[in-house]
């Protein structure tokens, strides 16, 4: 059974918080590396920060990888498993609400929360996902009635085609979820313009997560 213990994490409430934000670093990141960018996406939220548990020649990340954009499966089932015990525990823990759990994660972290929308937990209620991949094709499609996800992505990035955003668009919606895209013309990194649409959509989102 997965305990706080676990995962290496951080955890900063604030007063009078109805949703969390669960910070999802890319390959070679912290605990630490979203604090600021998810206070400043939505400054009214608890922030709920854990390090990934993998580590790639010292670099920690959510779940093993074969090669560059090809995915250890079964250790992301594992994974994605092991982090929806995670935020359960923490909920118990910290007394936050489960039902307004909301992801925001960069690249490997934008994975994970991609596979725990499409594994059909309920561990999210919605989603910011900064450049992220299809993490693995659903054998059906997950009920994602009432999620909200925002997919930042950018149209030369290197590591993430244009079709698989396309393609994670598409699976995210066939479920239900109602899917909001910025695009930007860089690569495979944040755009202030990303990050301020990403903030609009996270405190529009904030009035009405279910």
């Amino acid at each position: 059974m997965t305990t706080l213990a676990d995962f290496v994490h951080r955890w900063e409430p604030t007063p009078g918080a109805s949703t969390t934000l669960l910070l999802l670093h890319g390959t070679g990141g912290s605990e630490d590396d979203l604090l600021d960018l998810g206070r400043s996406l939505l400054p009214t939220a608890n922030l709920l920060s854990p390090r990934g548990q993998v580590s790639e020649n010292g670099l920690a990340r959510f779940f093993r990888r074969l090669a560059e954009g090809v995915f250890d499966l079964d250790d992301l089932r594992a994974r994605t498993t092991g982090l929806a015990r995670f935020v359960d525990e923490a909920a118990r823990v910290y007394g936050f609400d489960r039902s307004r759990v909301v992801a925001v994660g960069f690249s490997n972290g934008a994975n994970i929360a991609a596979s725990l929308l499409l594994s059909g937990t309920p561990t999210l209620a919605g989603a910011a996902l900064l450049h992220p991949m299809v993490p693995f094709e659903p054998t059906a499609s997950p009920d994602l009635t009432g999620r909200a996800v925002f997919i930042g992505a950018g149209r030369t990035d290197p590591l993430v085609p244009v079709s698989q955003t396309e393609r994670l668009t598409e699976l995210l919606t066939a479920g239900g979820a109602t899917v909001e895209t910025h695009w930007h013309p860089g690569g495979h990194r944040l755009s202030r313009e990303e990050i301020e649409a990403a903030q609009a959509w996270l405190k529009k989102g904030d009035k009405s997560w279910n």
